[in-house]
C-alpha cells in the first residue's frame, strides 16, 4: 500500500513554497492502469484542487514522494483530462528507477499522497498562432497532449503542430499522442543531441508560430535557442521548461 506523505517534513522546498502562498491538497488514487511496459496512468480525486481554480493547458502540480532515506522530495506532473465537475484527473508516470516511479507502481485505489499547487500558468496566445512547434520527451507527453487539446479549442483550431518527441523504449512510440490530421510527429531516439539537431535541421521562418519545449536541461536550452535564432521566434513566443537534469528525470 502506497504511503501518504502529509505528515512528513518537506524540508526547505516545502518551507519556501509555503512562504510563497502555495496551496496543499491530499489527493486520492482511484485507478492504476499500465499503458506500456514503461508507462502507467493513475486516476485521482483532487481533494478540492479543481473546485477552486480554472483549468488551463499544461496545468501541473507538485507531488511529494519519500525516497529510500525517508526524506521527501517533490516532482511536477501535468494533469491529464482534468474534470472540475468531479474534481478528478489522471497523472502519467514514465517508469525509471526513482521514488516517484516506485510509488506509482505500488499505488492502489484509496491510497493518498500530498500535493502542492503553485505557479502553474499558461494560456493560448491571443491572437492565436498560425502554427505550433512542440519539443519534448516522454515525461512531457501529458503536457504536449494537453496543448494539442487546447489548440483544438482555441481561436485557431486548425493551426498545425510540428512535434518532436524523444523516446527511450520502442514501446514509447505506441503511447497515445493526441495528434490531429494537420499535425506532424517526429519520433527521435534519445542519443545525445539528436533531437536538438533534428529541430535545427528543420528550421524555417516561423515568426507567426509559438514554441513549447520540455526536455532535459541541456536539450531544453539548445532547442529554445534554435527556435529563437533559426525559427525567428520572439522571446515571448516560446514557453520552455527543463523537466529534468542530465543525471536523471525530475518528474
Amino acid at each position: 500500500m502506497a504511503e501518504q506523505t502529509k505528515t512528513k517534513s518537506r524540508g526547505w522546498q516545502g518551507a519556501v513554497l509555503k512562504l510563497l502562498g502555495a496551496d496543499d491538497y491530499e489527493i486520492t488514487v482511484t485507478s492504476n492502469e499500465p499503458v506500456t511496459d514503461h508507462y502507467i496512468r493513475l486516476g485521482f480525486t483532487g481533494g478540492g484542487l479543481l473546485t477552486e481554480r480554472p483549468v488551463h493547458p499544461t496545468m501541473w502540480i507538485r507531488i511529494w514522494f519519500e525516497n529510500k532515506h525517508g526524506k521527501l522530495h517533490q516532482r511536477a506532473y501535468t494533469l491529464v483530462d482534468p474534470d472540475p465537475a468531479t474534481d478528478t484527473f489522471f497523472l502519467e508516470f514514465a517508469i525509471h528507477d526513482g521514488a516517484a516511479a516506485r510509488w506509482a507502481q505500488a499505488a492502489r485505489p484509496g491510497d493518498t499522497i500530498s500535493s502542492t499547487f503553485m505557479g502553474s500558468k499558461f494560456a493560448i496566445p491571443d491572437p492565436a498562432p498560425k502554427g505550433w512547434l512542440l519539443a519534448g520527451d516522454i515525461a512531457a507527453l501529458p503536457a504536449i497532449n494537453s496543448l494539442l487539446d487546447g489548440i483544438s479549442g482555441s481561436a485557431n483550431p486548425s493551426a498545425p503542430a510540428t512535434v518532436w518527441l524523444e523516446y527511450v523504449h520502442e514501446s514509447d512510440t505506441t503511447l497515445p499522442l493526441r495528434l490531429r490530421d494537420q499535425d506532424t510527429i517526429n519520433w527521435i531516439k534519445r542519443d545525445g543531441s539528436s533531437l536538438s539537431d533534428a529541430v535545427r535541421d528543420a528550421a524555417f521562418d516561423a515568426t507567426d508560430h509559438f514554441g513549447f519545449v520540455a526536455l532535459d536541461m541541456t536539450s531544453t536550452r539548445a532547442v529554445t535557442a534554435s527556435l529563437k535564432s533559426d525559427y525567428k521566434l520572439g522571446k515571448s513566443d516560446v514557453k520552455s521548461q527543463a523537466y529534468w537534469r542530465d543525471n536523471g528525470p525530475e518528474s
